[in-house]
């Protein structure tokens, strides 16, 4: 019996998949089959490349700080994401440049979406790190990829939960990770506003990360003032993933579906591993009995 393992995604609510996968592991399940889309398709990426030791050490220590590192404020349109700096990081601690789906030892595999005919794209051949890059090729912040004369995006735009792909691959039980199960309408949730840092640079970008986030800091208490812009965009994604998962499910749903409660997550809040790590490992324990009552039979 194949196992396969079909992560989600999410932005920062994806490091719970470390915990699912940890805890798995910990039970004696090791996943056949691993996909992913967007974040999910990174966790899973470095699962099958051998790299979630060095990804969960880095994530658990990652502070707000430098998650406002990664993001720069520039004129161009094609994103604010500071890319270099996302090259060395994935390079450091999920797939180098030359390291190649076909060599792997975990069936893997990503989604993207083709942005100029809106098809499904599964990466299951060349490059693991195009593979990543594709699939959370997030629009408004990261720069799509051309990869074999397409443009590439985010693969959360038409397949946040790559239960299907799993399928295709192999697998006969699918564990599905779902991160958008209660998130719409939370990005409007007034927080208090933070602490500003001192370097006007870093509390610049850090109010944009925050904006972005569901935690919208920026926002007045005035209900009848208009959503910003990324606001905007973070409620109109929230709504789209969730919509485009029930559909998807409805017609092909997993063996275990396994959601994690991380809605008060912001989209870009990654610096809050340990509590996404921590929730992603509770959620499998609470299902272990059905788990393991499934394998038995």
């Amino acid at each position: 019996m194949k196992i396969g393992l079909a992560l989600g995604s999410g932005a920062a609510r994806g490091w719970s998949h470390i915990g699912v996968i940890r805890t798995l592991e910990r039970h004696g399940i090791q996943a056949d089959v691993v996909t992913g889309t967007s974040v999910g398709a990174l966790v899973a990426a470095a699962c099958a490349a051998g790299n979630l030791d060095s990804l969960e050490d880095w994530v658990r220590s990652l502070t707000r700080l430098e998650t406002a590192r990664f993001f720069e404020i520039k004129t161009s349109l094609n994103g604010f994401v500071n890319t270099s700096r996302l090259h060395g990081f994935l390079n450091r601690h999920v797939a180098a440049d030359d390291a190649m789906i076909e060599q792997l030892d975990i069936t893997y595999a990503s989604v993207a979406t083709d942005l100029a005919t809106g098809r499904e794209v599964w990466m299951n051949r060349g490059s693991v790190l195009e593979s990543v890059w594709a699939s959370i090729s997030l629009p408004g912040m990261f720069p799509a990829i051309r990869i074999d004369n397409r443009w590439l995006a985010d693969g959360g735009l038409v397949n946040p939960v790559p239960i299907s792909v799993c399928r295709a691959l192999g697998a006969d039980v699918v564990i599905a990770v779902n991160l958008n199960g209660d998130i719409v309408g939370r990005h409007f949730q007034k927080q208090q506003a933070p602490v500003r840092t001192v370097n006007p640079v870093i509390s610049k970008i850090t109010d944009l990360v925050s904006e972005y986030g569901l935690n919208v800091f920026s926002r007045s208490n005035n209900d009848a003032q208009p959503p910003g812009m990324f606001e905007s965009i973070a409620g109109s994604l929230n709504i789209m993933q969730d919509r485009i998962t029930r559909s998807r499910m409805a017609g092909d749903p997993p063996e275990v579906l396994i959601a994690p409660r991380l809605s008060h997550l912001g989209l870009l809040e990654f610096y809050r591993a340990e509590e996404a790590i921590d929730e992603g490992e509770q959620c499998v324990e609470r299902a272990m009995p059905q788990i393991e009552q499934l394998l038995q039979n």
